[in-house]
Parts: C-alpha cells; sequence; structure tokens
C-alpha cells in the first residue's frame, strides 16, 4: 500500500531579483552525451536543470509481515533485557557497570527505569553503529578512525589505523568542508586578526565588525529587512521561540519539528496544539478551531497565533508545503516560523531556500530561521526577520543576551561561503548544479526514457523504500527491524561507506532507517559505486521491501 501526499507541480524559467518571487511558467529540459548507451558528460547548464516545485510526496507502507516481525523483535529484546536485568540484580550474571551501580545504592536514579535498562541492554549491543570519531575534514569522503571493543561495546580501544570512506552521513550539502580553498585562507586571515574567541557576550563587547557584516550579507541574502547570528543552530530555536511568544498564546507545530523547536515551545509557556505532517486539512481544522473558540474555559482570542514548520524535515527527507501554509496563515491571520537549518543553501535557483524553491514572497513568512552547520561548512545559526522583531531578540532572546558571541573564524567561514554562493558567476553557481543534479534527475535522455542515475530513483528501481521528496539532499531508507539497522551500517563500513542510521527513539517503534546525506562534492562516480554496494548489502539483508509490494 502506497500513501501519497500530491498536491500540484510547479514548473518556473525564473526568481525575481529582491522581496520576493515571480512565478512564471516554463519548461526545464536536459541534454547529455551519449556513448555506447551510457552517459558520456554531463552539461551542468542552468537551463537543464529542473528546479520546479514538487508538493507530492510518497511515504509507502511496509508489508504486514515486516511490521510484525519488527514489532516481535523489539518485544524479544525488551523482555530479554528485563530478564539480563534480573539476573545482574542478583549477581548472577556480570555486565557492564556492576561496580558503579553498587556505590549508587543510596542515590536517587538520574533515569527512569526503562530508559537505562534501553541504554544497557539494547542500546550498547550496537553502540558501536554510533558516535564513530573522524580523522579528517568532512568533505566527500573522510577518515574514519578504526575501534573494537572487549568489554561489550561499554568502552573502546582505537587500533591506530584509519579507513578512507566515502561520506554519505554528513551535512555538507554544498561542499565547502573543506581544508583548502578560498574559504579556508579567508578563516586563517580571521584567526590572526581576532583570535579565537570573543570571550564576551553580544551586550559585554563580544560583538566584532565581521559579525555585523555576515547578519547584513545573511539578510540580504534571504531578503529579509534584519537578521541576527548565534553561535549555536540549536540555541536559535530554543531561547528565540520563548522571547516571541508566551502565555496567552498558541503554537501550532508540526508533529514532526525538530527537538531544538520542541525545546523553545515547552519553554515559552504558550499552548501547543500539533497537527500531522504536511497535512493541510487538519491544520486549518486547529486555526480555525483556535479563531473560532479561543483559549480554553475563557473563551478569549490568542493573543497570538504561531505557526512553526521546517522547511526540510531531515528524518523523512520531506519539504513543506509553504504556499499552502502561508495562504492558511494569511487566512486565519496567525505569524509563520519557518526553520530553514537544512533547506537554505539546499534548496531553490540560486540557495535562498524553501521560499526560493515554492517561489514565494519571503516577506509572507514572518520568522525564517536557519543554521550555518550545513551548507556553509560552519557552525551557528541565524534569525532572519524585521528590525523590530531582530531588535528585541537582541535584547530578550537569552542566547543573543548571555551567550558568547559566534566565533569570528566561524563568522569568516560562513561569510566567505555566502559570498560564493551569492556570486552568480562563480564556483557558487556550479555547486548549485551540482547539488541539484545529485538530487534530482542525472540526465533527460528523452520524453519516453530517463536516465535513472539520479540517486533517490535508483534506491526505488532497486526495490528500496524511501520517504521523502525529489528535491531533497536527505534520502531517508527504510530499514524497519533493529537487527537490520545494525547490521546494514556494519556492513557499510566494511565498504567503505560512512552512513547514519536511526532507529527507536529517535524514530517510531516500527520506522528504523538509514539516512543518506548527499553534497555537491559528490560526483556521479562515487554515487553510482555507493549504489551499487547498497544494492549488494540489500540483497544480503532482504531490505528490499518496494519488491514485495510490487507482488
Amino acid at each position: 500500500m502506497t500513501a501519497t501526499v500530491s498536491t500540484k507541480r510547479i514548473t518556473r524559467s525564473s526568481y525575481k531579483n529582491g522581496n520576493g518571487g515571480n512565478l512564471v511558467d516554463g519548461e526545464d529540459g536536459g541534454t547529455v552525451k551519449i556513448k555506447n548507451g551510457g552517459i558520456n558528460q554531463i552539461n551542468y547548464d542552468e537551463e537543464e536543470i529542473d528546479y520546479s516545485y514538487e508538493a507530492q510526496e510518497e511515504f509507502d507502507e511496509p508489508p504486514i509481515f515486516v511490521s510484525i516481525f519488527t514489532y516481535v523483535s523489539y518485544t524479544l529484546l525488551i523482555m530479554l533485557a528485563y530478564l539480563k536485568d534480573i539476573l545482574v540484580r542478583y549477581g548472577i550474571l556480570t555486565f557492564g557497570s556492576k561496580r558503579d551501580r553498587a556505590k549508587m545504592e543510596d542515590f536517587v536514579p538520574l533515569y527512569s527505569n526503562f530508559e537505562a535498562l534501553f541504554t544497557r541492554f539494547i542500546y550498547m549491543r550496537i553502540r558501536d553503529c554510533w558516535n564513530r570519531p573522524v580523522g579528517s575534514v568532512p568533505g566527500a569522503e573522510f577518515d574514519v578512525l578504526e575501534r573494537y571493543s572487549t568489554d561489550n561495546n561499554w568502552t573502546f580501544q582505537y587500533t591506530g589505523r584509519t579507513k578512507r570512506c566515502l561520506n554519505l552521513s554528513s551535512y555538507n550539502y554544498l561542499g565547502f568542508a573543506e581544508k583548502s580553498g578560498p574559504c579556508t585562507e579567508a578563516v586563517e586571515s580571521a584567526i590572526e586578526k581576532y583570535g579565537l574567541s570573543t570571550c564576551a557576550s553580544r551586550l559585554d563587547f563580544g560583538i566584532l565588525d565581521i559579525h555585523k557584516q555576515l547578519e547584513t550579507k545573511i539578510a540580504s541574502f534571504v531578503r529579509k529587512e534584519a537578521a541576527l547570528a548565534f553561535g549555536m543552530g540549536f540555541a536559535v530555536n530554543s531561547t528565540c521561540i520563548p522571547a516571541l511568544v508566551g502565555k496567552g498564546c498558541l503554537i501550532i507545530s508540526d508533529e514532526l519539528n525538530h527537538a531544538s523547536i520542541v525545546t523553545g515551545v515547552r519553554l515559552s509557556g504558550a499552548k501547543v496544539a500539533v497537527f500531522r505532517h504536511n497535512d493541510m486539512e487538519n491544520l486549518e481544522k486547529i486555526l480555525h478551531e483556535a479563531v473560532v473558540e479561543g483559549q480554553p474555559r475563557t473563551h478569549r482570542p490568542w493573543r497570538k497565533l504561531l505557526i512553526i514548520v521546517e522547511g526540510i524535515y531531515s528524518m523523512e527527507g520531506s519539504i513543506i508545503k509553504l504556499p499552502e501554509v502561508i495562504r492558511l496563515k494569511k487566512k486565519y491571520g496567525a505569524y509563520l516560523f519557518v526553520d530553514e537549518a537544512h533547506s537554505i543553501g539546499a534548496l531553490g535557483r540560486t540557495g535562498r531556500g524553501v521560499c526560493e524553491h515554492c517561489s514565494v514572497d519571503p516577506n509572507d513568512v514572518d520568522i525564517l530561521m536557519g543554521t550555518f552547520t550545513k551548507s556553509f561548512g560552519a557552525c551557528g545559526g541565524y534569525l532572519a526577520s524585521s528590525k523590530e522583531v531582530i531588535d528585541h531578540l537582541r535584547s530578550n532572546s537569552h542566547s543573543s543576551a548571555y551567550s558568547a558571541t559566534m566565533s569570528a573564524p566561524v563568522a569568516q567561514q560562513t561569510l566567505s561561503a555566502l559570498s560564493i554562493i551569492m556570486d552568480e558567476t562563480s564556483d557558487g553557481k556550479a555547486r548549485l548544479r551540482r547539488l541539484a543534479w545529485n538530487c534530482r534527475y542525472l540526465a533527460l535522455l528523452s520524453a519516453r526514457m530517463r536516465c535513472y542515475t539520479y540517486f533517490r530513483k535508483r534506491l526505488k528501481d532497486m526495490g528500496f523504500m524511501v520517504y521523502g521528496n525529489n528535491s531533497s539532499p536527505v534520502v531517508p531508507l527504510l530499514l524497519f527491524m533493529p537487527g537490520k539497522i545494525a547490521e546494514l551500517s556494519r556492513r557499510c563500513l566494511e565498504k567503505n561507506l560512512a552512513v547514519v542510521v536511526v532507529g527507536y527513539p529517535a524514530t517510531p517503534l516500527n520506522a528504523g532507517r538509514v539516512r543518506f546525506c548527499l553534497s555537491a562534492a559528490h560526483t556521479k562516480e562515487m554515487l553510482d559505486e555507493a549504489l551499487e554496494k547498497i544494492s549488494d548489502i540489500g540483497d544480503v539483508l532482504q531490505i528490499k521491501y518496494n519488491k514485495h509490494l510490487r507482488l
């Protein structure tokens, strides 16, 4: 069974400079040189790349036997965990930190019993699949430090060797994670001029001229009146949302919003209503009830209605239906907050994010948030809005007022990357094209036959179950069963592929997955080689669930 979320497909040939975009009917084509039935050369001209906005996303449901075996697997694991815990308590089995537990007998546990149980007896079994240390720049390829454990993954020892792996795990969307080039040279100069730290908050002489330049640049890039830069991306949401809303306000949040948004919502003291992911009917129902009924018991009107969504959802690879959200926002008089952590730089003809991708006016979005850790190869984040809102946050956001400002070399890395992206005659335009080609079709052979070297499409054709939108650089592949989550990670490492696997509690119990992150640094040859290895592993682990759906 396939659940398809579809509204419309929009194509365009231009996006106006200045505030806002203009929707123009257009058709994007593609040409390649064919030799011996294969692709010999791809021309990355702008008119050959399809930047059209697709609101269609497919979320396949697994065969019933896969769901049953997944729940059975977790049930057995939890039962065995409880049994081992009983044996450890009575001294029959020695496991992990038994001596440390004896020292803590008179202390109240810091964690709930189930969390501790899950960590000790389930997570520890496959802990080697996470937190793998890297010994080089996280570019298209990097060096993973080899390690082993002699105590069931409680501790690790290092061999002193490294393994060169294809990096399908880092959010290096535009390939700016580099150890040489103009960005690196500019960062070295910034270290010589400013040092490594400001050693002060924004209010205590912690602001530098380079911070002002960065904020002006990012505001111009996202076409907003003003912007505010922060040293930590997570802190942007968790400390700015409480400064915008409070008691008597209603936050309407997508069910798949990031933990930083959830934290900010909880700290704000506002009421929260959660709508189903990308479900515009459910969102409108909540908005309608909020306007008609008002606050509980008193039925007074809400002081503010704030809709919070993300541009790209990093676990699902899906893209927000921004035009429809804006329509509802205007209809019911709500404010709109869009988290562009994964979409800024990765979407749109010029990398300006989900607003450009969907051809909507950035002024229709009240607050744009983003991070510098993904597309810009730096760290920290920003919030862009009207000058009035930014001036309010400058003094009322705890992260702005009390934490040390962004390190000058990090600000310079972001500023340099932004300058390259905004210079349409430079390397920035080529990076945007390469990422778009890697995410979408790499070639258009004819009206009837397409070359399926495109990563997401190739995975689907192989029989894998893949979530998300075609334009997203995040490609989740469903694994479901806990044993297969760990085994795929280990086999990928054996084949020199560095991937991120995700399971419960980060995902629903029956939605474990591996998440591939595409980058402009990846070449077609790299992706083709990775696809072959992934296909071989899929055959061995029997995770090509879409083949069963076709039967």
